[in-house]
Parts: structure tokens; C-alpha cells; sequence
């Protein structure tokens, strides 16, 4: 299996807003299953250290729970 090199650090910017909102994986994972997601905190934590992508609509949920725009999760 092949990994895409990101370009952008995408996981380390939701560690990090998940950080600035003083939230917990456990707290932001469930959260984001009472919104409707499936994700795990393993699966979280994965996505953070850039081992696994997000779902598009796990990133939808993540901008709405955390209350930022998308440009956040895409900075450099």
C-alpha cells in the first residue's frame, strides 16, 4: 500500500484547535458520535499523528463542533 505524502498537516491542526479548546480525543469522539459519526478515539488519534485520512463529513462535524472555518484545518 502506497502512502500519499501530505502537503499539508492537516491531523497536527485538529490536535492542535482540539488542544486550544482544551478537549480530550474521548471528549471530541463523543461528541462527534452524537452527531452522527462512527469514529473511534484510536481512529482519531491516527488521524492526528497523519496515519489515517478523515472522512469529509468527520471534518464537517469537527468545524462545527469546534466553531472554526476551514481554513484552519488547511494552514501551514
Amino acid at each position: 500500500m502506497q502512502w500519499i505524502l501530505q502537503d499539508v498537516p492537516l491531523g497536527r491542526n485538529i490536535q492542535t484547535i482540539r488542544m486550544e479548546k482544551q478537549m480530550t480525543q474521548q471528549q471530541v469522539v463523543e461528541q462527534l458520535q452524537l452527531m452522527g459519526s462512527t469514529m473511534s478515539r484510536t481512529t482519531l488519534a491516527n488521524i492526528e499523528t497523519g496515519r489515517r485520512n478523515i472522512k469529509a463529513s468527520d471534518l464537517k462535524a469537527l468545524r462545527t463542533l469546534f466553531n472554526v472555518s476551514y481554513d484552519e484545518f488547511f494552514a501551514e
